[in-house]
């Protein structure tokens, strides 16, 4: 169905034997015609012929006349493709009756584990959350749609010296008081009230201190306390979820504490493939490249001087359980920038230890921040970062209260149900409509604007088609012939069977903003259509090919937002 595809299958034979060895046709969409090649402006200097020369040759070679109604040189030596109409029409048709639009399930299924959003217990998720857990969710509703073997990791931060305070500030409350005042969701004023006496009040910072002992030394009252600590932290957690709408479960969780038993084995294998190397008192791991700005290699600690473990040794610890335990062959750790080297390092010394080695891999799927009005990190009035449930709940109400201000004959349900899927879709889309990679400054009223680059504005689009259909009482005609005679029609088409190479491409890179700008291009295309022409008044054979064309747009729509983690209202 990728059509760009297809025309570098036909050229790429006729290059290469032109230049006597592979050459990549280059194949883009362009102004000019329906897609252009550049191939031979590059190819010229390494032949020493004319560009112009070479192209010709190529086109007298290539076999094109199936696909194209017109192929000629232009200019310098560009090759210059314009589609057949009849080609257009044909991949259209196929579109209209495949259930999967042109996306293939994988032929090279992998286990590929998705680790993301990452909270920690007894504490409120705050924005901070939003982009790996939304980010996270694409990747592993995407990666699941193509067919791979899907294994969500939420890796919740659940063990640790701050546990002793905890558990210690729940004592003194009270198991039952305790318990009432989590199942509220007030994590972070549990937190800090026992933070604010393990630093005011000496016996209790021994107290606590007692109590990590207690904790890692596997006491039965001490880890009954925590396990009441992390249930009430991931009920609440999955109330976020709910809300926000995205597929973790209980399920995925996977606390810092299911790793402590293999920490010991981890390092222990360092030490006998020779890895380990004592600095300062604590036993590290110098990985390969990693080296700081002095030039002095980096230091990967997997034991503290005092015997305990960090982040590193539980890392690795989870890529040997992944790659070993799982089979997993493509990790993904959907985590802020900040932390680059860090994983950088990780994977390095997971490499040389051989836990991560080919067909195995991991990636760092990395982001920005979230910026204020005033191009900040995004703050609460008190300097606090923004409760994640007050910015989505937030986004609720404005979107419901635009909803019922354009529908006032919704009922007040049916408001609140489209109000939650507007709200919370521009949320997400605001998100990955960006390049992960950069800051994105929160912006209510573009983020929830009908116009532009938004999630109203596709929801609308899909909306908007369905109550074609609504209106007129019909379905899409069964083998209805797709003709392409107007040029926005076809223009249409074109977007139409782009869907299956831009999937293929965000499989790839995660680069989901190429997915969102793809949907927004088909939104304006069918737009236009829309305006130019007439779908219900056209004659019937005309007729019929509109509705081919709109119901597959509106298909196309709901999967692409589907694949984004975002609803589509059939009213709006």
């Amino acid at each position: 169905m990728d059509l760009e595809k297809l025309l570098t299958d036909r050229l790429a034979p006729a290059f290469s034997a032109v230049a006597g060895g592979p050459v990549d046709p280059v194949v883009r969409r362009s102004q000019r015609a329906d897609f252009q090649s550049d191939a031979a402006l590059a190819l010229a200097r390494r032949l020493g012929r004319p560009p112009r020369a070479i192209a010709e040759e190529v086109l007298a070679r290539a076999e094109l006349d199936d696909l194209c109604a017109a192929a000629e040189v232009s200019g310098p030596g560009f090759i210059n493709l314009t589609v057949a109409d009849g080609t257009l029409a044909g991949l259209v048709s196929a579109l209209a009756v495949d259930p999967r639009l042109g996306v293939p399930v994988t032929a090279e299924p992998e286990t590929v584990v998705v680790d993301y959003s990452a909270p920690n217990v007894a504490k409120e998720m705050h924005v901070g959350h939003l982009r790996s857990t939304v980010i996270g969710d694409a990747a592993a509703r995407l990666l699941e749609w193509r067919g791979h073997r899907v294994v969500r990791a939420n890796h919740l931060g659940d063990w640790g010296t701050p546990f002793g305070m905890l558990i210690e500030h729940l004592v003194d409350l009270g198991e039952a008081e305790a318990t009432q005042e989590l199942s509220m969701g007030d994590l972070d004023s549990f937190y800090k009230a026992a933070r604010a006496k393990f630093d005011a009040d000496e016996a209790f910072r021994e107290r606590s201190r007692r109590r990590v002992v207690a904790l890692q030394g596997g006491d039965e009252r001490t880890l009954r306390l925590w396990r009441l600590l992390v249930e009430q932290s991931e009920r609440y957690f999955l109330t976020v979820y709910d809300l926000l709408d995205v597929t973790l479960t209980d399920r995925d969780f996977r606390g810092e504490s299911s790793y402590n038993d293999l920490l010991g084995p981890v390092v222990a294998d360092l030490d006998r493939l020779g890895l380990l190397r004592e600095s300062e008192g604590a036993a590290c791991v110098f990985p390969q490249g990693s080296v700081g700005r002095d030039g002095e290699p980096l230091p990967l600690i997997v034991r503290k001087s005092d015997g305990g473990y960090g982040y590193p040794a539980t890392d690795l610890a989870a890529v040997r359980h992944r790659t070993g335990e799982l089979g997993a062959t493509r990790l993904l750790y959907v985590v802020g920038l900040p932390q680059r080297r860090h994983f950088e390092m990780v994977y390095a010394a997971a490499a040389q230890a051989g836990w991560l080695v080919p067909p195995a891999r991991a990636e760092h799927v990395a982001f920005g921040s979230i910026l204020g009005p005033d191009g900040r990190m995004l703050r609460s009035r008190t300097g606090e970062s923004v409760k994640l449930v007050r910015l989505l709940e937030e986004a609720v109400a404005r979107a419901t209260a635009l909803t019922r201000e354009r529908n006032p004959e919704l009922t007040e349900a049916e408001a609140a149900e489209v109000g939650r899927a507007v709200g919370i879709g521009a949320v997400k889309y605001a998100d990955l409509s960006n390049d992960r990679h950069r800051d994105y400054v929160l912006d209510w009223e573009r983020m929830l604007s009908l116009d532009g680059n938004t999630a109203p504005y596709l929801q609308y689009a899909y909306s908007r088609i369905r109550s074609i259909f609504r209106r007129a009482g019909l379905a899409v005609p069964p083998e209805a012939a797709v003709s392409l005679a107007e040029p926005a029609e076809r223009a249409l088409a074109f977007e139409l069977v782009g869907f299956g190479a831009v999937v293929t491409e965000v499989e790839r890179s995660l680069e989901f903003h190429h997915l969102a700008g793809y949907l927004h291009r088909l939104a304006t295309a069918f737009s236009a259509f829309y305006e130019r022409c007439p779908v219900l008044r056209a004659d019937e054979a005309v007729r019929d090919s509109r509705l081919v064309l709109a119901d597959l747009t509106a298909r196309v729509l709901r999967q692409g937002l589907h694949l984004l983690g975002i609803r589509t209202p059939e009213r709006l």
